[in-house]
């Protein structure tokens, strides 16, 4: 799920940090940059791991601060295909269960197809959940159909997947209004398998 990658950057140190130790400095300035980004085919960027190496520091005509070419490692969250996961159900919809969250990362997609079978979904009878989730209009609540026993999915419960796919799409050149936000890393997940789902199943 976590992997080092090494990654070199050429960063301009502002004038104002010339009084901060320079490793330091430039830290701050390459947190500020990365974290929380998404990096294509690398990942999500979760802390700068430490830095390599630090070359230059030559100020550069009209733009009266040092320049630095940086090497460093960044701690990138990548799951991998097949890999089981824990995270935390938020909202569902006819669509499936639309987004699970790892508490860092909640662009997790369970589709409807991915989960276990046989089974059915009835809509959500919590009107204020409904008002919490602006992203599932359409909220409901799956339920695993299994010896005449249903289990449910509900919001909040722990649910343990297994990744089917991790994508990088393309930015978007426009949105509809009220879509949700443009998510650079989305992963995809299944259900349907032996030990699967909320771990309160299991237990």
């Amino acid at each position: 799920m976590f992997f080092l990658s090494q990654l070199e950057h050429r960063l301009r140190l502002p004038p104002d940090l010339l009084n901060v130790l320079l490793e330091d400095a430039i830290k701050g300035q390459l947190e500020s940059i990365f974290l929380d980004k998404v990096i294509a085919k690398l990942g999500l960027c979760v802390s700068i791991y430490d830095i390599i190496s630090i070359d230059g520091g030559f100020v550069l005509p009209i733009e009266g601060a040092p320049t630095y070419t940086v090497v460093f490692r960044v701690v990138m969250f990548r799951p991998y295909v097949g890999e089981i996961i824990a995270a935390k159900l938020k909202c569902s919809n006819s669509k499936g269960l639309q987004s699970v969250s790892l508490g860092f990362f909640d662009d997790i997609y369970i589709p409807f197809y991915s989960l276990p079978q046989p089974n059915r979904s009835e809509p959500h009878e919590d009107p204020y959940i409904m008002i919490l989730i602006a992203n599932c209009r359409t909220q409901v609540r799956w339920m695993w159909l299994f010896d005449s026993a249903e289990f449910p999915i509900d919001e909040d419960s722990e649910i343990r997947f297994r990744v089917s796919s991790v994508e990088y799409p393309p930015i978007p050149l426009e949105q509809e209004e009220g879509s949700k936000p443009f998510a650079p890393m989305v992963v995809s997940g299944s259900l349907d398998s032996d030990g699967l789902g909320p771990i309160a199943w299991w237990v």
